[in-house]
């Protein structure tokens, strides 16, 4: 299948917003999304990724707000008159049509048949790696291959935007990371947008242009990979991209970007990611892979510890109760005692009555 036809067009969410009665699930959501970009929707359950995407999609009616798809207004119109593909965690196949038959479902219901959805049935086949599976049906198929299928039902109709909906959490972890590096092949050979909602963030650290966190129906930050990877901008978006540590203390000393504070009994130095003054309650956030065993640092007692191949990865908790997460590079006992530290530039500290 080749690259879509057209030149993608930019997708644009201005004010979106949705409720359900009291509720509100989305909370004037702003977004633009380039055409032909990668984009997840990261987020722990319930912070407003899945009901965006239905929104997208024309599954929800919004409660205010518009989305555009560069000059078109989109919003008033039914899911059908869309165009778009989508892909369910669910597979949502239907169990007594082959393979052939559920890709080209899309096609049949637009008035394409004969020859011409033959031809883009086997060319969205190929694109997924299964045209010699073409006469089988769902249930004769493995998880991963039944995933393959939706989408290449949804590529067939040459959408201007993809969404996709936790497509993976079906799968085994095998299954799970093979199909990561297929989504993203096939997004760069069909060249349309896709959207890509998941709670995980290795998912869409490895395979979206810039990522979306949410939060409670709002925006919390977005940029590329390595901008949420490294520059968290809040306490809950450091935390949900992996800083498991959050020692709470006072800043002792304020230096530009670069900060030090007081925390389980001893200093740590850090990057400033707020404003914060000396003097005022501080978290140190820092990802269990960069605390280790140290001369000098936190002094800790080990309370668990687990072998995963090349490191050993622990619990340990301080004088004041606080549980840390921890890696060796040794084999370390439980109630081993242990001084933890990390690296200044691994250690960010934030505000702490914004943790």
């Amino acid at each position: 299948m080749a690259r879509h036809h057209e030149t993608p067009q930019d997708l644009r969410l201005t004010g979106l917003s949705r409720r359900f009665g009291a509720m509100t699930a989305l909370d004037g959501l702003d977004l633009t999304i380039r055409g032909g970009e990668f984009v997840a929707l990261l987020g722990p359950s319930g912070c407003g990724k899945s009901t965006a995407l239905n929104c997208i999609a024309g599954l929800l009616p919004l409660t205010g707000g518009s989305i555009h798809l560069g000059e078109r207004r989109i919003d008033r119109l039914k899911p059908e008159e869309r165009g778009f593909g989508m892909v369910f965690q669910s597979y949502a196949l239907f169990p007594h049509m082959t393979v052939a038959r559920n890709v080209g479902f899309g096609l049949a219901m637009r008035g394409i048949k004969g020859e011409a959805a033959a031809r883009r049935v086997d060319d969205a086949l190929a694109m997924v790696r299964l045209q010699s599976q073409a006469a089988k049906l769902p249930g004769q198929m493995s998880g991963g291959q039944q995933q393959r299928v939706a989408i290449a039902r949804a590529i067939v109709i040459e959408p201007p935007v993809v969404l996709m909906d936790e497509p993976l959490s079906n799968l085994d972890a095998k299954l799970r990371l093979e199909m990561r590096a297929e989504i993203r092949r096939i997004h760069d050979a069909i060249g349309s947008t896709t959207i890509y909602v998941t709670h995980d963030q290795d998912e869409a650290l490895s395979m979206a242009d810039r990522i979306v966190v949410m939060r409670d129906g709002r925006i919390r930050q977005v940029g590329t990979p390595e901008d949420l990877y490294e520059r968290p901008a809040h306490p809950d978006v450091a935390d949900f991209m992996g800083f498991r540590n959050r020692l709470r203390g006072r800043a002792v000393a304020v230096d530009g970007v670069r900060a030090e504070v007081e925390v389980c009994g001893t200093r740590l130095a850090g990057i400033l990611r707020e404003t914060l003054d000396p003097g005022a309650p501080a978290v140190a956030a820092i990802r269990p892979e960069d605390l280790t065993p140290a001369a000098e640092g936190v002094p800790v007692r080990v309370a668990s510890v687990e072998y995963r191949g090349r490191a050993f990865f622990g619990t340990a908790v301080a004088q004041d109760g606080t549980e840390l997460f921890f890696r060796s590079d040794r084999a370390v006992a439980q109630d081993e005692p242990l001084r933890l530290a990390a690296a200044s530039p691994r250690v960010l500290v934030f505000p702490g009555e914004a943790a």
